[in-house]
């Protein structure tokens, strides 16, 4: 340790870890996607980029963040902030290195290589950013990875703003986080793990720092959120002992004004066991969650030296905050001896929408309970002021937060009491189907496949005729009948499609739903949807989450019409396509005030009656996504065993009520799922169609050691990116598939839906998935 350590500077009274990146209407998005199409130079990517940098700078500024102290982070990312890391640290993988400069720098055009892959390059894996809807590129690190500062993005992104008049703090993925998160290459030697190579990585952490320092930086946030999370590959004596090697020699070796002052912000969860380790290093300031995590009961050592910001507004959610709770809790931190308290969010807002004034059509009261990326900001700067001059200074600010929590408690449609009793009287009956084995033959009597039967998992392309039908349904430009016979035309010409490729299980691919969550928020009681609440799941890719604020029921059927539509078309079987309770959950902002696990089973009750409409009307095969079952998974295993049983009863309660001959799919995405693979059995499916493609068949050695006794689909089209499988690529996946499990229960289908795609990329796709099953059928 240091034993006179030069005097910090002051961090901001108020301050928040990240905002919004895309732009309030995707600006960076549309210029993405138009430099990827060869429709936009790098260049012109590159100034829509720093006017949203800028803007952002002057918006926050507008909001109440200083400017001449580091209040504004610099947070930006053009796809991902973990590919970013890999992008600064020169760890691009071998298949790209004919992309990266004589430097070890990506342009922006290899930067997107990576990230979406080439030809037969796959991209770098997907998959969840802790317990979020955001997914990020999990880096592949060897023994031979060399580790070079190969790009200063950071360095210039803080002089832009620094020439603006703004002393921005640079935000960088944390070197414990970066390694625990990353995986190993695929020629590491067994037992080899990426932190084992934390020595090599921490001297480029240094130049940056220091590169940083001297370009007049004065603090800089690094995120360490793997200090929270029992979930990564790295046992926790190895992570605290990983965490007092980095910052030993990112904070002790390198000293100031070598260096900026460090935050290290740690959000998503409780830091437990880690705090008095990062209290003992001789970093300045600890950013801690007090949404999900605590702070800790009394003072630890080192404490005294240390700013310690508080993270006391949800980044995560869109509720107003009860600030009289919130300045409350700031006000028992100052009990725990640290050189200073300051106000900050849970984690980046860039989970939420950016404002709430862009949302003209959202209901004027239901408003009022909520807070997007602006309106928190504005919350984390008036707590600052309460703190600091007094509860007096925010008297009405404090009132009408009050108000408004009232106001939600008791407004009509926040308690149905139809709902509650149905909730209330459900019994083990309603969670429960027969055996699987009886299940099984009455199913294959009725549907009569082949061995490995294909099917694609739901939707198919949003084309441009889609969305310009839909808008000019919404303007009132189509009538309900003009608009209906557009949609009923595509699915048309999605049944040919598959007819004339050969598919076995046929989908409608869903035309007439905006997003699989949202379509089904617009048909229940209890949702709210936004116009303009755009948050980023991955890449360019924009969700708007739906808001579920009240207590949910089903007024009508949903799916049905389509479905049923559908099937009159082909004499296969058709699927009818339902979002799980758990994804609606994770997908939405889900209301605060009551358990996760009791808004899960209303949401099942609506679904269960609409499996009972889509079965009335003759169909055969009923698919419930739950692409999030691993989404929510929470950090901390303690917690785990919670989580899956409410999760996995709400699944059952959706789908216990069919028939034995009626065949239930579901699908998962995005995760590692051998630590789930028991709840995956729970979920009592006929068939289970996951992810795997990226991650060349990984799960399969789970799925084989657990002996998971029903269908399953592992995916063998990667439909993040755009490149085309050929057809010996997913016949080397299916063989390895056969070794591993048994025949008559595998099925053949995409990673996930085709939503994103292109017509250009599917078709050939798809007739390459039929034809290597053809080929793998014929040696069975």
């Amino acid at each position: 340790m240091s034993s006179t350590p030069p005097l910090s500077p002051s961090f901001p009274a108020s301050s928040v870890l990240g905002y919004p990146r895309i732009g309030p209407r995707r600006e960076l998005k549309k210029a993405l996607e138009a430099f990827w199409a060869g429709r936009t130079s790098a260049d012109e990517v590159e100034a829509t980029a720093a006017d949203l940098r800028r803007r952002t700078r002057t918006r926050l500024a507008e909001l109440g963040l200083a400017t001449d102290v580091p209040a504004i982070p610099s947070a930006f990312s053009f796809y991902d902030h973990v590919l970013d890391a890999t992008a600064v640290v020169g760890a691009v993988p071998a298949r790209f290195a004919d992309v990266v400069g004589a430097d070890g720098a990506l342009d922006l055009a290899g930067y997107s290589t990576v990230a979406r892959g080439r030809g037969d390059d796959l991209p770098l894996e997907m998959t969840k950013w802790f317990d979020t809807n955001y997914h990020y590129l999990v880096p592949e690190i060897g023994p031979e990875t060399e580790f070079r500062y190969a790009s200063d993005r950071p360095v210039r992104e803080f002089k832009e703003a620094l020439a603006d008049g703004v002393l921005t703090r640079p935000v960088i993925v944390g070197p414990v986080t970066y390694l625990a998160l990353a995986k190993a290459t695929e020629d590491a030697p067994e037992g080899f793990a990426p932190i084992d190579r934390l020595a090599d990585l921490l001297p480029v952490y240094a130049e940056l720092l220091t590169d940083l320092a001297a370009a007049g930086a004065t603090w800089v946030q690094l995120e360490e959120p793997a200090l929270v999370s029992d979930s990564v590959a790295v046992p926790a004596e190895q992570l605290l002992a990983s965490v007092i090697e980095a910052y030993r020699a990112l904070a002790t070796e390198l000293t100031r004004p070598t260096r900026p002052a460090i935050l290290v912000a740690a959000p998503y969860g409780d830091l437990g066991a880690a705090f008095p380790v990062l209290a003992a290093t001789d970093v300045e300031a600890i950013g801690i969650d007090l949404v999900r995590g605590h702070a800790p009961a009394e003072a630890v050592p080192g404490l005294e030296t240390k700013t310690l910001v508080a993270g006391v507004i949800d980044g995560h959610n869109i509720w107003r905050a009860d600030l009289d709770a919130k300045l409350a809790i700031l006000e028992q931190l100052e009990g725990l001896g640290a050189a200073a308290v300051t106000v900050g969010t849970s984690t980046s807002l860039f989970h939420v929408p950016h404002t709430l004034t862009d949302e003209p059509n959202l209901d004027a009261t239901l408003k009022t309970w909520l807070a997007f990326a602006d309106e928190k900001v504005v919350e984390v700067v008036t707590l600052a002021e309460g703190l600091t001059e007094g509860r007096e200074a925010i008297h009405e600010q404090l009132l009408a937060a009050t108000d408004a929590i009232n106001s939600r408690r008791t407004a009509p449609g926040v308690v149905n009491p139809e709902v509650r009793d149905r909730v209330a009287e459900l019994d083990e009956s309603a969670f429960n189907r027969g055996p699987f084995d009886e299940r099984k033959a009455a199913q294959a009597a009725r549907l009569n496949l082949p061995p490995l039967p294909t099917t694609s998992i739901g939707s198919f392309p949003q084309t441009t005729e889609i969305r310009t039908a839909r808008a000019a349904f919404g303007k009132g430009e189509l009538t309900e009948a003009q608009y209906d016979e557009e949609m009923k035309a595509e699915i048309r010409r999605v049944v040919d499609l598959q007819e004339s490729i050969g598919f076995d299980v046929l989908v409608h691919g869903e035309p007439e739903r905006n997003d699989m969550v949202q379509y089904f928020a617009e048909n229940l009681d209890g949702f709210a949807v936004t116009q303009n609440g755009w948050v980023q799941s991955y890449g360019s890719r924009c969700t708007r989450p739906s808001i579920l604020w009240g207590d949910v029921s089903r007024p009508k059927p949903i799916t049905v019409e389509w479905s049923a539509y559908t099937q009159s078309l082909t004499e296969k079987p058709v699927k009818g396509m339902l979002t799980g309770p758990v994804t609606i959950l994770a997908w939405s902002f889900v209301r605060d005030d009551q358990p996760l696990g009791d808004t899960a089973n209303q949401v099942g009750l609506a679904l269960r009656d609409e499996i009972a409409d889509l079965e009335a009307a003759g169909i055969a095969v009923i698919q419930v996504d739950e692409p999030a079952l691993r989404e929510l998974l929470p950090l901390r295993v303690e917690d785990h065993a919670a989580y899956l049983d409410w999760s996995v009863r709400s699944f059952r309660l959706s789908t216990a009520g069919v028939r034995p001959d009626t065949q239930i799919h579901t699908h998962l995405c995005y995760s590692e799922f051998g630590e789930i693979i028991g709840a995956i059995d729970g979920l009592d499916a006929d068939v289970t169609s996951i992810e795997a493609a990226r991650s060349k068949m990984e799960i399969l050695g789970d799925i084989s050691a657990a002996g998971y006794p029903r269908g399953i689909g592992p995916g063998v089209y990667d439909i993040h990116s755009p490149r085309v499988p050929s057809e010996a690529e997913v016949e080397e996946l299916l063989t390895e598939a056969v070794k591993a499990i048994a025949v008559d229960q595998l099925w053949v289908n995409p990673d996930c839906g085709l939503k994103t795609r292109r017509y250009e990329e599917v078709a050939p796709s798809l007739e390459h998935i039929l034809e290597a099953t053809r080929k793998v059928r014929a040696t069975l």
